[in-house]
This record gives structure tokens, sequence and C-alpha cells, in this order.
């Protein structure tokens, strides 16, 4: 299996297709995965790309990362595994609601 790559500050305009026409100039690109939000499902600005080696990742960070695409310089580093970013996400929203006695509900 490949190494995934992040890939952040993407154009809104960007699609799959154009990531993986971007990253194959490092090798053989495995998958692409632009995020979307739930909600309105219109881009977040970021993705996922993952190459075939770990020698084809290295490249691509190498050859992309701070490079212009479609008029914006992206970002391009090493996948963090997705048990730590659920574990941040959820710390950085707090987590816990205060609950007072006698709000709300039925009586």
């Amino acid at each position: 299996m490949g190494k995934r790559l992040y890939v952040g500050n993407i154009s809104f305009q960007a699609s799959e297709d154009d990531l993986k026409e971007l990253f194959a100039k490092a090798g053989e690109v495995a998958s692409t995965k632009l995020i979307t939000d739930a909600a309105t499902g219109r881009a977040r600005g970021f993705g996922f790309v993952e190459m075939n080696t770990d020698e084809e990742a290295q490249k691509a960070i190498e050859m992309l990362n701070g490079t212009n695409f479609m008029e914006r310089s992206i970002v391009v580093n090493e996948a963090k595994p997705q048990t730590q970013r659920e574990q941040g996400s959820s710390r950085e929203r707090g987590g816990f609601r205060e609950r007072r006695p006698g709000g709300g509900g039925r009586r």
C-alpha cells in the first residue's frame, strides 16, 4: 500500500481529476479525495492523495509543496493517521456542555 498525502489550500474549482493529473507528475496516483462540507456539499479546500509508493509520495511532497496550482499555493505533506485528527478535533470543540438544574425539558 502507498503513502497518503494531505493537500491543503486547494482551489474550490479543482476536481479530483485535476489533483490526479497534477500528482501524476511525481508518480502513479492510487487515489484522490477532495473533502466537502457534509451540509452544503461544497469543497472545503483540502483533500488527500494516495501515491503507490513511499518514494513517489516523497517526490510529490518535494515537487509540489508550496507550488502554484489553480492560482493557489498548495500545501503537500504526509497525512497524519485519522485517529489523531479525530481526537484533536473533539478537544478543539470542547466536547462537553454545562448542565444546569431546572433548565428545559418537560416538567
